[in-house]
């Protein structure tokens, strides 16, 4: 089974870990759509990875807004045909390696931070979702990969509670959409990674996307005997194998 070819979308998929996603796609032969909400580098992400000959369509999205997601997947149906690779990676991230950043303590959390965070990596993951599926039950086909890991320090309470919460979604997803046909895992990165952003220190000590090399590719192509799977690198680094029940 191969991506190429395949049409994909990376939300949040501007910078960071996602732009690193969107890269092995392209250089996989897929044609790739990139969501993110900041429109500058949703551009110059494009244009970067168009140099490596890949088909790349940028859409400004926020996956926390129905309506922008429900036009998002509408769109890429209808420009590109399919939605074949859905790649839910759009979430807020704590800086726990870079310094002081820390978020507070849930004790001394704002409601309104707390909704952010859960609404961007969870309430994203299902909003995508939702409105992705349709598409590939029509077709009988189709892979969502979700992100999961990071965090579990203290400052980064919400990030956790939204990720474990996707892992359990997938599972869910993945038992609803199995007659369709359509796969649904969960993977992690790998470790944390140092993006772009990062401190020029972070940068230095600490892994940066590239880490995580072409998993998530591989996670798309992975058969149904998988779905509903927390995924990970096996250490022949070519083939990916159950990291949880």
């Amino acid at each position: 089974m191969s991506v190429e070819g395949q049409s994909v979308i990376v939300t949040g998929g501007a910078k960071g870990i996602g732009r690193w996603i969107a890269r092995t796609f392209v250089e996989a032969g897929a044609r790739v759509t990139i969501a993110d909400i900041e429109d500058d580098r949703l551009e110059s992400t494009r244009e970067e990875l168009s140099e490596f000959g890949g088909d790349v369509l940028a859409v400004h999205a926020d996956v926390r807004d129905e309506g922008q997601v429900k036009a998002l997947m509408e769109r890429v149906n209808r420009e590109r045909g399919s939605i074949d690779v859905l790649v839910n990676n759009a979430a807020i991230v704590p800086n726990l390696n870079w310094g002081n950043q820390h978020w507070p303590r849930f004790r001394d959390m704002e409601r309104g931070f707390f909704d952010r965070v859960i609404d961007t990596a969870l309430g994203g993951t299902f909003l995508c979702t939702k409105h992705a599926v349709p598409f590939m039950e029509a077709r009988r086909s189709g892979h969502i990969v979700n992100l999961y890991g990071g965090g579990g320090r203290i400052g980064s309470g919400s990030y956790v509670v939204a990720k474990e919460a996707v892992r359990y979604f997938t599972k869910v997803v993945a038992q609803e959409e199995q007659e369709y046909d359509v796969c649904v895992v969960v993977i992690s990165p790998g470790a944390a990674i140092a993006t772009e952003d990062a401190p020029e220190e972070a940068r230095q000590r600490m892994p940066g996307p590239e880490f995580a090399g072409n998993r998530f590719v591989l996670a798309a192509q992975v058969g149904m005997d998988q779905t509903g799977l927390c995924l990970k690198l096996a250490d022949d680094g070519t083939t990916l194998v159950p990291e949880f029940d």
